[in-house]
């Protein structure tokens, strides 16, 4: 069974999280260097069987694009030339690097710890593909 891959996108890294085949629990990968992620995607999906990926998708509480809209928005149609065949859909991320800083502070990990930004990503990636397996049973 195909598997769906999240990705929380960010200009320098992006955090990936990945579903079990069932499509029933999330759980992170790891964060990749965003200059590297279309190579990783490839890599992974040689091994794995993907169906779907879903990447946040960055606006304001007012629903106005944010700075890095335009940057995901790129990334997208990159992402539909070297993967014609393969859906991604964007999902709402408000709010996804804040939760994800609180789930590791409850972790009680240290403040070094809970300060790393690529666990953050990771961990924001894992959220919002939780709630998307979540809302789509």
């Amino acid at each position: 069974m195909a598997r769906i891959l999240a990705l929380d996108y960010g200009k320098k890294r992006t955090g990936v999280a990945v579903s079990d085949p069932l499509k029933i629990i999330a759980q992170g990968l790891e964060t990749v260097d965003t200059r590297e992620l279309i190579g990783y995607l490839k890599n992974y999906m040689k091994t794995e069987e993907v169906e779907k990926v879903i990447i946040g998708y960055p606006v304001n509480f007012d629903d106005s694009p944010t700075d890095a809209t335009p940057l995901v928005e790129k990334f997208i149609g990159k992402y539909k030339n070297v993967f014609p065949y393969l859906e991604i859909e964007t999902v709402d991320e408000r709010m996804t690097s804040s939760m994800a800083s609180q789930e590791i502070a409850k972790m009680g990990l240290t403040r070094k710890a809970r300060q790393n930004k690529e666990l953050i990503d990771t961990v924001a990636a894992t959220l919002m593909l939780q709630e998307y397996l979540e809302s789509h049973p």
